[in-house]
């Protein structure tokens, strides 16, 4: 693994979001001006709004709490928590332990350098603006066990945002967060397990937070902050701490009574429930009515044609 602690000695300076010299950064670090300047150009290419102002030097835009991996483990109970502050993904990161894991360990990113969605996209994953964690879950139901899964995480990470004060959080169908129709949170769950067998999961998730928009290029979608919609904003280490534990005691639910215990908080916070939606499936569109999931995870959508439930695959649901 690469060594960024210079780098991350740097941030930790500027964190502040006051102006710091080339100068006096330098002599911090143990580097010339000219050194602090190329790792400043590094540093800006993992998304941190920050800039130089002549006479005054550099700064960020606004101050950035930094994860603290003493402070997040003194506030929930996990077997496994580690904080690699620069990472690929920290999805793949755990994927390559499964086997060696205990259930529940968690690993958390500053800035993900490969972060991903559904279906291979690509995830935006600033350095420090934003929440981006995964953690490990031996289902020993199996994998027919895991059929949404995305679902019942979706519900136990909205009703977290909503009791820190972003009470207009909803969830989308099958693994999103979103604010006023806008996204505000993923789910990524990627499973391996032989038929028979427990079910190894890792659930990602990557929560905009203060994403600055110079790092928003890529987006082709409707997206929006935890500041916009939860004033004042919670620390970033209390709200992963408290989002690991709210996961983890889901998953527990989860194990015990299955998604049908979670069908009526599903649809009681569902962003698209009795609204007009279109459904993608393919190169093929259906309009209809959502109303919200069943027992099976399953979307349901009616049509002039009665109710139908669609379910995996490559389905997208938009607004009309």
């Amino acid at each position: 693994m690469k060594d960024h602690s210079t780098r991350l000695a740097l941030i930790r300076l500027l964190a502040d979001g006051q102006f710091h010299s080339g100068e006096k950064l330098g002599l911090a670090l143990g580097m010339s001006r000219a050194g602090v300047a190329k790792q400043i150009k590094i540093i800006q290419q993992w998304g941190l709004d920050l800039y130089r102002v002549q006479g005054k030097g550099y700064g960020l835009a606004a101050p950035i709490e930094l994860l603290d991996n003493q402070r997040i483990a003194e506030l929930v109970h996990c077997q496994q928590l580690e904080l690699i502050p620069v990472i690929d993904s920290t999805n793949q990161h755990l994927l390559n332990q499964i086997g060696q894991l205990p259930s529940g360990a968690v690993c958390l990113a500053e800035y993900q350098q490969a972060g991903r969605g559904r279906r291979g996209r690509q995830w935006q994953s600033p350095f420090g603006s934003n929440l981006y964690l995964s953690t490990y879950w031996r289902l020993e139901a199996g994998v027919a066990a895991a059929m949404g899964l995305s679902l019942v995480v979706g519900v136990a990470i909205a009703e977290t945002l909503q009791q820190v004060g972003a009470s207009d959080v909803r969830v989308k169908w099958p693994n999103d967060i979103y604010y006023r129709d806008q996204k505000l949170a993923g789910i990524l769950v990627e499973m391996t397990g032989k038929a028979g067998d427990a079910a190894h999961l890792v659930i990602g998730m990557g929560l905009n937070i203060a994403m600055p928009t110079v790092a928003t290029d890529m987006i082709d979608q409707a997206w929006t902050n935890l500041s916009a919609a939860c004033s004042p904003l919670p620390s970033r280490n209390v709200l992963a701490a408290t989002l690991i534990s709210r996961i983890h005691q889901t998953l527990d639910e989860y194990e015990e009574i299955g998604l049908r215990g979670f069908v009526e908080r599903w649809n009681k916070i569902d962003n698209f429930f009795n609204r007009p939606v279109k459904l993608l499936i393919g190169d093929r569109v259906v309009e209809g009515i959502a109303r919200g999931i069943n027992e099976q995870g399953a979307l349901l959508l009616e049509t002039d044609h009665g109710i139908t439930a669609y379910v995996g695959g490559e389905i997208s649901l938009r607004g009309c």
